[in-house]
């Protein structure tokens, strides 16, 4: 398995992904805008309420609060590392996979899109994260990791949320099972400048589900500050 992109030391605390895209960002000219689903979006959080406020103009969240639900959150746990050691036989068993986490998605019509989601180890397919991402621990590879535990440091996040004052758009699938309808509410009022949409037939991987009503509303959102 193609380890290029893991970070060497195993270190994948919420805080090193903040400095990794702050680095990012410094490399770019001009204004820049985030977008972040889930983990995505609460390093977005914490990288411009913490750790470098104002290195971006109006970040999206994708399906993220600080207040998310943990058994949304355990269902995701227990999708990523079912499989983490063992790996997949074939692509249309991690198809299969998938499809159980996420049944009301249509399955892929081309299996071969999952390939980039995927590494190829001796016959057998395996997700391209390192499993040391979700362990704090010695894992069975023998990989000692440090995962993103700050993501349940709700006062921590909130606190960060609320030191961002650029506008804001929250982005929710409506079937979540991370972020419910209360959570979502009780952000905006935290969060006043944040907008909001709600995107039915979509559950936590909005793009992936409903791709036209996701780009709508974040290139609707970008042209209302551009204008």
């Amino acid at each position: 398995m193609a380890r290029a992109n893991w970070a060497p030391d195993g270190q994948y605390a919420l805080g090193a992904f903040a400095r990794d895209a702050l680095a990012v960002l410094k490399a770019i000219v001009g204004p820049v805008h985030l977008v972040g689903a889930s983990l995505g979006g609460l390093t977005g959080l914490l990288l411009l309420g913490e750790v470098a406020p104002g290195a971006a103009q109006s970040p999206v969240l994708v399906d993220v609060v600080p207040h998310f639900e943990r058994a949304g959150a355990d269902r995701i746990s227990d999708f990523m590392t079912s499989k983490m050691h063992i790996g997949f036989g074939s692509l249309e068993e991690a198809a299969a996979a998938i499809a159980e986490y996420n049944p009301h998605r249509p399955p892929p019509r081309d299996y071969r899109g999952l390939a980039k989601n995927l590494r190829e180890r001796n016959g057998r397919w395996y997700w391209h994260w390192d499993p040391a991402f979700v362990s704090d621990g010695p894992v069975d590879s023998g990989v000692r990791g440090n995962a993103p535990n700050e993501i349940n440091d709700r006062e921590r996040m909130t606190a960060a949320s609320q030191n961002i004052d650029v506008p804001m758009l929250l982005v929710r699938g409506r079937a979540s099972d991370l972020v419910t309808e209360e959570a979502a509410q009780a952000f905006l009022t935290e969060v006043p400048q944040c907008e909001f949409v709600d995107v039915s037939g979509a559950g936590h991987m909005v793009a992936g589900d409903r791709n036209d009503a996701f780009t709508s509303a974040v290139v609707g959102f970008l042209g209302r500050i551009a204008a």
